[in-house]
């Protein structure tokens, strides 16, 4: 290809490219952010000498986050007297926040100690989250808490149900012979069906958990069918519903699963490790700094006087309050 060609074909790449960026719409965003970031500027009002307590500056960065909050929630950049409110609702945030601690409101307030003790622990907790684990660390991590990651069994299973509330004191025994009667029996007989009661939920459940089961039946339940064998008619079993007769189809028994399979949990589960960590190291320093003074207290009858940890030892660190 000639030099010419060449200065040609470059030429029409540059326009398909302006072009394109011309049209795109975060372009026009940024320009017309900068637009205004430069008005702002222009006509705030310039104070010569150091900042004074009664002067509020906001920086580039403050005006950026408004445009890109308004930005998210109406999906177009603010015209000129829209972000001029913005500016003057952040403004009378900064000017009611300094007069309300100037008036000593902060004092003794239970949510804004709630929040400054949110925002000290997440200080300390992020000091955790920065560092980013090697895959051999979260191996040997996992290879000490395998158990955590532990993928209970599971099983299908049919039951027969036998109703107290119709049965009475016989429903146990009522069960025990309906046993008897289906030995050698199909699975799905005619006999099957007229044996039991109406129950209110399935007949046949299908890939159940022993948690799954526990908060169905009943743990006493879930526990007493992990146990049957599959193959066979078996019980009577008690639920919180009554008796029962139980066919398991299948079971498969519950696995620590490779490493690979929970790569992602395990880290999860390394970082709120070491998030805790960090916030108890934290926490037991600054506590070390106090000394905790209380008034006498009063006798209180048949219940033990509490009382302060003795010497350097410190209690637990409290948990994260809610918001």
């Amino acid at each position: 290809m000639s030099a010419g060609g060449e200065a040609q074909q470059r030429r029409r790449l540059f326009h398909s490219v302006a072009s394109r960026w011309l049209r795109e719409p975060l372009l026009h965003f940024l320009l017309l952010g900068a637009a205004l970031f430069g008005a702002y500027s222009y006509f705030e009002p310039r104070v010569d000498g150091p900042e004074t307590s009664m002067q509020i500056r906001l920086t580039p960065d403050e005006l950026l986050q408004l445009i890109l909050v308004f930005q998210a929630q109406w999906q177009r950049p603010p015209t000129q007297a829209e972000f001029s409110r913005l500016v003057e609702n952040k403004v009378q945030e900064e000017v009611l926040y300094r007069e309300a601690v100037a008036m000593g409101l902060d004092k003794d307030d239970t949510i804004v100690k709630r929040r400054m003790t949110q925002k000290m622990q997440f200080l300390a907790e992020d000091v955790a989250a920065a560092y980013e684990p090697t895959t051999a660390e979260l191996e040997a991590w996992y290879a000490r808490n395998a158990r955590k990651f532990a993928l209970p069994g599971r099983l299908n299973f049919r039951h027969l149900y036998f109703s107290p509330d119709r049965r009475g004191a016989r429903t146990r025994d009522d069960a025990g012979d309906a046993l008897a009667k289906l030995a050698g029996q199909p699975v799905d007989s005619k006999l099957t069906a007229s044996l039991g009661d109406p129950f209110m939920m399935q007949d046949y459940y299908a890939d159940r958990s022993p948690e799954q089961l526990a908060k169905e039946f009943g743990p006493a339940f879930a526990q007493a069918i992990f146990r049957v064998g599959p193959g066979a008619w078996q019980g009577p079993i008690e639920s919180g519903f009554g008796w029962h007769l139980v066919f398991v189809d299948s079971f498969v028994p519950g696995r620590a699963p490779s490493f690979a399979e929970v790569e992602s949990d395990v880290k999860t589960a390394w970082l709120g490790e070491r998030k805790a960590e960090a916030w108890r190291k934290a926490y037991d320093a600054m506590r070390a700094k106090y000394t905790v003074l209380l008034p006498a207290l009063p006798e209180v009858v048949d219940s033990p006087r509490p009382s302060l940890p003795p010497g350097g030892a410190r209690p637990p660190p409290p948990a994260k309050p809610s918001p």
